[in-house]
């Protein structure tokens, strides 16, 4: 899709309200990259097309209940014909880097065979992608374990690590000339606590000892890989993007909502961290979880290999949390409306119960919480990144509202403006306070399947009229592009209005880098 930058029409020119939106705002550092993210299962569709055999998501999006309206990704954004029209979108908008995952069911359908007419498919995006001057930045796993691993035992068995090698290997023996950085894994604490323990997520298992056998495999995994591709290729950036809480205690002076607090950020933040950059996990958390099998799996070796040292750490970030030992008087519904039951994704946090703090919420009933995001890079860049010289980039970042489209299908969400500046200005903050953040990717660039949601939730900044595979660029798709041009974001004041924070900065002033 070519946007024509002079038409005043949205639907004919997207971008046109740009330049009226322009003004003074905080300028970004120097060399700072600006993205968009997606993933496989949740774009591509192409079900069984070219060799492609179902992963745990097809299983389970097929089964009655387990995703609202019984949608599923079997077509979802039928990126895998549409690809090229989604990069020349980008490239229209400015995107920088496009942050995207492969299909282990599309290039190892039975989860150890390669398909080549799969790696066909990467190698034309990365190809389109390096000719309109977007630097790939490829995942390896987000989420679709290809079903017939799972059928072996999935994540909770040992051997599916050794399988993730494989493949990694494959994808590298395709790409790894025209690919520079390589994420391991996406939200290993989804793939383990909300596939494997709270059921909500595919494969749908409800078991403490499950999620945290898998949540060891897929470290270990993470680390045999990394150092697979080290002795491959020296000059490769290698890492992992992990999703993060920034968990308070309602009542800061009440050891029993400390603890709670302790216990959220143990079992989502620091059973990821700590292996990986301190060769250890944590001993509260281990005491926690203590009679639930996670020392059984933790073989001589292990904790060495998920030290393997990495390059970057991507942080995935939405909202944090406020915890206590009692339950609130009110909740925010941010379960799927399936049905389905299911438990708490964390192994030993019975007694912990969340509480709103009043703050504005998106259509998923997530606190948006910019400071948050603040305090997590700091905390993260002081106690772990910054030690062990690794750099951070905000890997995902976003938020779902009740988008109205108008008759053109233009969606003008100027609360996802707000939300994508606010977070921008937030991730400037923690720069200021010496954090060496290097780049952030907005979560997603095209509304898709979103999981046990299925379509009734949209992230993107680009509307897809699911009907017709339609892409129209919404208004924070125009705002997003302006701050990729100017290299500043306009600050969010606590009204709602556009801040003057720094010093004005005209369109052409500075490009991109």
């Amino acid at each position: 899709m070519t946007l024509n930058l002079t038409s005043s029409d949205h639907r004919a020119d997207p971008l046109a309200p740009q330049t009226a939106s322009a003004g003074p705002g905080r300028l970004l550092p120097e060399g700072f990259v600006l993205g968009v993210a997606t993933a496989a299962y949740q774009i591509e569709g192409a079900r069984h097309e070219d060799g492609r055999a179902d992963s745990i998501w097809d299983t389970f999006s097929h089964t009655p209940g387990a995703v609202v309206r019984g949608d599923t990704g079997d077509v979802a954004c039928d990126h895998y014909h549409r690809f090229a029209e989604d990069v020349a979108l980008m490239k229209s908008l400015g995107v920088q880097s496009y942050r995207f995952s492969t299909s282990w069911a599309r290039v190892c359908p039975d989860g150890r065979t390669v398909n080549t007419k799969g790696l066909d498919f990467y190698e034309r995006l990365v190809d389109s992608l390096v000719e309109a001057d977007i630097t790939p930045w490829l995942t390896l796993y987000h989420w679709d374990l290809p079903q017939a691993l799972e059928d072996r035992g999935g994540w909770p068995t040992r051997s599916t690590a050794d399988r993730f090698v494989d493949y990694a290997l494959a994808v590298h023996d395709r790409l790894g000339d025209r690919v520079s950085t390589w994420t391991t894994l996406n939200e290993p604490w989804c793939s383990a606590f909300v596939g494997y323990t709270s059921g909500e997520h595919a494969p749908g298992r409800q078991s403490p000892v499950d999620g945290l056998a898998a949540a060891h495999h897929l470290m270990l995994a993470h680390g045999r890989v990394v150092t697979a591709l080290r002795e491959r290729d020296t000059s490769l950036r290698l890492g992992l993007t992990l999703n993060f809480t920034v968990a308070d205690p309602v009542d800061p002076g009440d050891p029993r909502d400390v603890d709670a607090a302790r216990r959220v950020d143990g079992q989502m933040n620091r059973i990821f961290l700590d292996p990986i950059f301190r060769g250890e996990y944590p001993a509260d958390v281990v005491a926690d979880v203590q009679g639930l099998g996670l020392e059984d799996h933790i073989l001589d070796g292990d904790l060495a290999t998920i030290a393997a040292p990495i390059d970057v750490l991507g942080v995935n970030y939405y909202n944090g949390g406020a915890f206590s030992h009692l339950p609130p008087l009110t909740t925010l519904n941010a379960a799927p409306a399936t049905g389905r039951p299911t438990r708490s994704p964390f192994p030993a946090a019975d007694g912990v119960h969340g509480h709103p703090r009043g703050l504005p919420v998106t259509s998923m009933d997530w606190e948006v919480q910019p400071e948050g995001l603040t305090r997590l890079l700091i905390r993260l860049h002081e106690e772990y990144t910054g030690p062990a010289g690794t750099t951070l980039h905000v890997t995902e970042n976003g938020a779902a509202f009740d988008d109205l489209a108008d008759e053109s299908g233009f969606v003008d969400d100027q609360a996802r403006v707000d939300y994508v500046r606010s977070h921008l200005s937030a991730v400037v903050d923690a720069v200021d306070a010496g954090v060496p953040v290097q780049g952030y990717f907005y979560w997603s660039f095209l509304d898709n399947f979103e999981w046990a949601w299925g379509y009734a939730k949209r992230f993107g900044i680009v509307r897809v009229d699911y009907e017709t595979q339609e892409r129209i660029p919404k208004a924070s798709a125009v705002d997003y592009a302006r701050i990729m041009r100017t290299r500043q974001v306009v600050a969010v004041a606590a009204d709602g209005s556009d801040e003057d924070d720094g010093p004005e900065q005209t369109a052409g002033d500075e490009g991109n880098p």
